[in-house]
């Protein structure tokens, strides 16, 4: 089912009950007449989040940043966004398709277990270079769209760019609740553990204290930030993770004729918005 609420798209993932198999409702009639019961009290269910409300709130602390938005709770498989099905170069997000591939290909090498490590929670490039080749990155991306119903999601011009793959916000989001749905408990608390692992700093020496990983945001959160300048002035910041065990968040921006320290606090101040509207409707 979609929505559209004060312009933003509401996606609406049926519940459990509506998919179950219809049983029939014949009675014995002489057991109805014979023994009537009280109709059992209904439990009164807690209201939803407002999904649409919250990115609504965060699209407003992004400025002029050109801003895809995607938020889904993994509880109901209720979903909103913004921009959320536009594709955005991926830079370091790519990592999360790579590392989903390995850990459904069966046995992986202990070495390619640590290059997985290294490349979640250090967003390690050269362990992610390894990896790309040595697992057929190019070929990852076709075969997690698959398992994963991806379909912003595009491989690169030049294969040797993996960060050059786009993805959509709604395809990265996407992405976080199959492997934590779908992939088998071992291969999925080592994602989990790995994305929970992320440094302040990078391999790189690059600061990832932003976005969902900013000082003083929420403390149950796993993370995947990305990022990647494009000359001659554009900056692809993203931010992205699961945020208090049921909400897939995930913001991707490009950013122009900004500093480095100012793109940060913008992202931030969008990704921080989002939690804390989810955090007031969740009550």
């Amino acid at each position: 089912m979609v929505a559209v609420v004060a312009g933003v798209a509401v996606l609406v993932a049926p519940r459990a009950a509506d998919r179950t198999a219809r049983v029939s409702s014949a009675v014995p009639t002489n057991a109805a007449a014979e023994n009537p019961r009280p109709a059992a009290p209904r439990a009164v269910e807690a209201p939803a989040p407002d999904l649409s409300a919250a990115v609504a709130r965060a699209v407003e602390a992004a400025g002029d940043a050109d801003l895809g938005l995607a938020v889904v709770d993994l509880e109901t498989g209720a979903a909103a966004g913004h921009d959320a099905d536009v594709p955005f170069r991926s830079a370091s997000l790519s990592k999360l398709l790579v590392a989903v591939d390995v850990l459904t290909s069966g046995e992986v090498p202990a070495d390619d277990l640590d290059r997985l490590g290294r490349a979640l929670s250090l967003s390690d490039d050269d362990a992610m270079n390894a990896l790309w080749t040595s697992h057929d990155g190019m070929g990852a991306i076709d075969r997690v769209s698959a398992q994963a119903g991806l379909t912003a999601t595009h491989a690169p011009e030049d294969a040797s760019q993996w960060g050059d793959v786009e993805m959509s916000a709604a395809d990265v989001a996407s992405l976080y609740r199959y492997a934590v749905t779908d992939l088998p408990a071992a291969r999925r608390a080592f994602f989990v553990t790995a994305l929970s692992a992320a440094s302040p700093t990078a391999a790189d020496g690059f600061d990832q204290a932003y976005g969902l990983l900013a000082p003083g945001a929420e403390a149950h959160v796993c993370a995947k930030q990305g990022w990647m300048w494009y000359l001659p002035g554009d900056f692809y910041l993203h931010s992205s993770g699961i945020v208090a065990d049921r909400y897939a968040v995930v913001a991707l921006s490009v950013q122009t004729g900004v500093t480095e320290e100012a793109a940060k606090d913008r992202l931030t101040a969008v990704t921080n918005t989002l939690v804390a509207g989810l955090a007031d409707q969740a009550g």
